[in-house]
């Protein structure tokens, strides 16, 4: 499969960690698995933050956003292991598709379930993550009809997890002010926008690539 565009992988300390992985011979496909755990591990904090304490509160949703930056750096690692480290496997595909699939899930559904002061943010959580399953599914059913891979956004992986990232910080800093909720809510409204403009713009390529052949 085609990988997607990420500056990071360039990064010195990124290919110094890569290849010690190597050095380890630790396997792509469990870094892909330790993937969902930090992703279980982001889901248990935000659930566990719903009816914490400010400060507690502000404790784990920090975890959350450190579960879901480390859940992407295993997605940027597994990719350079099995590369660099020349140890991919026939299911590797595999390993990393499904994963990824399964943490935007966890992270979107627990980050509304987190919110008390709406009502209707756990849906907003669930809607988000049925659009990013949906953005994912477009960008692999290109690459099944012989289509170069479409990872553009403006709400692909990256963008996603970033927004989850800076608004969990957000949310619990404002919660030590009595204005919990709304950034977390603001986060999943963007990424349910963000993400039928991407699964547009996403869409219309392939109709465009298509009809030109």
């Amino acid at each position: 499969m085609e990988r997607r565009p990420l500056k990071t992988r360039e990064r010195s300390w990124a290919k110094s960690l890569a290849r010690l992985l190597v050095r380890w011979r630790v396997r792509p496909n469990s870094i892909s698995i330790l993937s969902i755990l930090f992703a279980a591990l982001a889901g248990v904090a935000f659930l566990l933050s719903r009816d914490a304490s400010p400060l507690v509160r502000l404790a784990l949703l920090i975890t959350a956003a450190a579960g879901i930056q480390l859940r992407l750096l295993c997605n940027m690692l597994d990719g350079m292991v099995a590369v660099e480290g020349r140890m991919a496997s026939k299911v590797g595909d595999l390993f990393n598709e499904f994963p990824d699939r399964v943490a935007d899930v966890v992270i979107l559904a627990t980050a509304g379930d987190a919110v008390m002061r709406f009502s209707v943010a756990p849906a907003l959580g669930w809607c988000a993550a049925v659009f990013a399953l949906l953005t994912a599914y477009v960008r692999a059913l290109g690459g099944s009809l012989k289509l170069e891979q479409d990872f553009r956004g403006p709400m692909a992986k990256p963008h996603r997890m970033a927004t989850m990232t800076a608004a969990s910080i957000a949310d619990g800093v404002a919660g030590l002010f009595g204005y919990r909720d709304y950034a977390l809510t603001a986060a999943l409204i963007v990424i349910i926008v963000g993400c039928l403009i991407t699964l547009f713009r996403r869409l219309r390529r392939m109709v465009i690539e298509l009809e030109s052949r």
